[in-house]
């Protein structure tokens, strides 16, 4: 777009809606440094940029800025004070169905509600913004750092977020990438729910509930993406289906790596999972994935599954690397000589009865898992890698920095 002439604003009360109500479409608003106080509206295509620290106030009512017009953009500016009522979703930046391929980029958002919201808005950019939610009041009655309802084809990127509900939170839409944004300090990280054919790529999640939150979605690509010390998991996948998880690291999770229920005909590979209590918990069905290239190191438990199934972890001659496998590879193929098994029969009598921990060292549980190791018909079903690696792959080792 070709901008019409650039309108120098000075702060003031209504300084700005002035501006707005005589700029014709296509102008560039330069805000000057200071305060702007009230709320504004962007009915036409307008570039709002801030020079230097211009600040628009919404003085605690309301949205602060509402886009309702398609192209817009929004640029460096800081935006502050929004009203506090999730039931009219207050907001910082609020984009509208009309506000399609607008430009929302470099701002400082604190002391919303909601940080930016995309209502219904296509094909929405959201990049390089700084956004600080609230930590005064229940979790729950807090906004999100970015909150979206259906507005396919959004690209949200390079953000930092902090405090707040969740970080970006989408719900109901398609075709959308959440790429290179830091997150941390919050419930979720990334909460997904009815959203298809979307990708998930380099962000980083660190000391949130949990990471990422994927439900009720298909044709996912989630990875490259990194947990660290996210407390109940790293990464949550709920009714998830057809999708790709590959090249996300979880590290130090108090809980669970990766959670996945009712998740069937995904691909996980090449993830690093590391210092959790439980590597990969998965329960209810979860059926036909392939799950290979995968290093499993000091979790406490490396896999949990209740149930007597036999499931193959292994795909096309490859299987995971296991820190626990104390196998031999006396043809130097990279291959360990026997299988890995992660369950044994003790270790599902403690799941369905944790009591049972008390008698972990007793002759009666060690006879047990001697018995399994010599008649192997007595395993009661559960994971089992026939190829598992040796080694790590040379590109998930940790590099300094």
């Amino acid at each position: 777009m070709v901008w019409a002439k650039q309108i120098l604003v000075q702060p003031g009360q209504g300084s700005l809606a002035e501006a707005i109500a005589m700029a014709e479409a296509g102008d560039n608003l330069l805000l000057k440094a200071g305060h702007y106080f009230g709320r504004v509206v962007i009915d036409k295509t307008l570039m709002l940029q801030g020079e230097g620290k211009a600040v628009i106030d919404g003085q605690g009512e309301g949205r602060v800025i509402t886009v309702s017009a398609e192209n817009s953009q929004i640029l460096g500016l800081t935006v502050t004070n929004s009203g506090d009522r999730l039931s009219v979703e207050d907001s910082g930046i609020y984009l509208t169905k009309s506000a399609k391929g607008s430009l929302v980029e470099g701002n400082r958002l604190e002391k919303n509600l909601i940080g930016i919201y995309l209502k219904g808005s296509p094909n929405v950019v959201v990049r390089g913004n700084t956004i600080i939610g609230s930590d005064n009041r229940h979790v729950n009655e807090r906004g999100n750092g970015v909150q979206i309802w259906n507005a396919p084809g959004a690209l949200i990127e390079g953000n930092i977020i902090r405090q707040g509900r969740d970080g970006i939170f989408v719900t109901t839409s398609r075709d959308n990438i959440f790429r290179n944004n830091d997150i941390q300090g919050l419930r979720y990280a990334i909460h997904y729910m009815y959203t298809n054919s979307s990708e998930v790529v380099g962000n980083v999640s660190k000391n949130n509930k949990i990471g990422y939150a994927l439900m009720f979605s298909d044709r996912l690509n989630v990875h490259d993406n990194r947990s660290e010390n996210d407390i109940e998991r790293g990464l949550l996948l709920n009714f998830v289906n057809s999708s790709a998880v590959e090249r996300n690291r979880v590290e130090e999770c108090a809980g669970k790596c990766l959670f996945f229920y009712n998740a069937n005909r995904n691909t996980f590979a090449d993830n690093y999972f590391e210092g959790c209590s439980i590597g990969i918990h998965f329960t209810a069905g979860s059926e036909k994935n392939k799950i290979s290239g995968n290093a499993f190191i000091n979790n406490k438990t490396q896999v949990k599954y209740v149930g007597t199934r036999h499931i193959e972890w292994s795909y096309q001659q490859r299987g995971n690397y296991w820190s626990d496998n104390m196998s031999f590879d006396l043809n130097n193929d990279g291959i360990a000589d026997q299988p890995y098994k992660p369950n044994d029969l003790v270790d599902q009598i403690l799941w369905a009865h944790p009591i049972a921990k008390l008698l972990l060292n007793s002759p009666a549980l060690q006879i047990m898992r001697w018995a399994q190791s010599a008649f192997p018909g007595l395993h009661p079903g559960g994971i089992k890698d026939s190829v598992p690696l040796m080694t790590v792959p040379l590109w998930m080792e940790k590099k300094d920095g």
